[in-house]
């Protein structure tokens, strides 16, 4: 019985040691952190929008963070250790806000970093958690419950009235944005030329080639057709690409219509017929000869990630249940 006893006690000691081990603090992977996944792909989309127009338009960071437990562990802990590993708002302006929601624990909580203490006080947060994120938590909205919070919380830094609907708050957006089918790439300029003058550098040398040389120079411009479809969008977006689409389409034949008057596209065309070969455009087009070309090109795109500013928090904020 002796080794059974002390297997017992030892499992029991480490379940002990397990339950009283500090919860895991996420990576911050963006303006929302959804890891207890209470919130579709469109609700967060529009949140880290609006949370990221705040930050433009103020300065102020506002992260919102949702995990199932935190195992035991003290709400108000929890949040600092967050705010902390994270370090929410600017260095030596300490303007972050964290939005914390525990699900499981029915806990939750709004850590304000030092610099935005006079702003949102304890009673500002404390009355956002009671009158509108624990109602709406309550009836198992936690979609209306953050939004609002979030809105409430924004009214407050804002100075403003929080707004009382039951629509979430939606990120002011340019119509034609809104109607795009495919949004261009957000790439610095320099970054745009360099991908646009290798694109428009490989199919604009193709299409070139399609205009001058006769005959199978239409083949080329049915082939280029999905080319000039896709390509421009990776720069430009779907709206701009149709018209360069649109160009192509009608400014290929007509250059082809005009460049066939001349006696250069006569002579080419003669030797193609005659002579089963011609040289166009330093390209020998037709005959048994062939012609080779190679050609390079690198770039990259890098995108920034979302981080802290290196903010702090003193315990600031107000904590609630549901």
């Amino acid at each position: 019985m002796r080794p059974f006893g002390c297997a017992l006690v030892f499992a029991l000691l480490t379940c002990a040691s397990a339950a009283t081990q500090a919860a895991e603090v996420p990576y911050v992977t963006g303006r929302v952190v959804d890891n207890a996944e209470i919130l579709d792909a469109d609700t967060q989309r529009r949140l880290s929008e609006v949370l990221r127009q705040h930050e433009q338009k103020s300065g102020n960071q506002i992260v919102v963070l949702t995990v199932p437990t935190i195992h035991g562990e003290s709400v108000e802990e929890y949040a600092v250790r967050v705010f902390e590993q994270w370090k929410l708002g600017q260095k030596g302006k300490d303007n972050g806000v964290l939005v914390l929601v525990v699900p499981q624990d029915r806990r939750m909580r709004i850590e304000v970093g030092y610099g935005l203490e006079g702003v949102v006080t304890d009673a500002h947060a404390s009355r956002i958690i009671r009158n509108v994120m624990t109602p709406r938590f309550r009836a198992g909205d936690f979609k209306g419950g953050i939004v609002r919070g979030v809105d409430a919380l924004i009214a407050q830094l804002e100075g403003r009235q929080a707004a009382q609907g039951s629509e979430p708050p939606r990120a002011k957006q340019p119509v034609a944005e809104e109607a795009e089918f495919i949004k261009a790439p957000k790439m610095a300029l320099h970054e745009k030329v360099l991908f646009g003058a290798f694109i428009f550098g490989i199919i604009g040398l193709f299409t070139f080639i399609g205009i001058v040389t006769p005959g199978m120079g239409w083949f080329l411009y049915f082939f280029l057709i999905p080319f000039w479809a896709m390509f421009p969008v990776a720069i430009f977006g779907s709206s701009i690409t149709f018209y360069i689409l649109l160009a192509y389409l009608a400014g290929f034949p007509l250059a082809k219509m005009l460049l066939s008057r001349s006696d250069f596209y006569r002579r080419a065309a003669e030797e193609l017929k005659k002579k089963g070969a011609a040289r166009v455009g330093g390209f020998t087009i037709g005959g048994g000869s062939r012609g080779s070309g190679s050609w390079s090109s690198s770039g990259g795109y890098s995108g920034g990630g979302f981080s802290g500013g290196g903010g702090s928090s003193g315990g600031g904020g107000a904590s609630g249940s549901w």
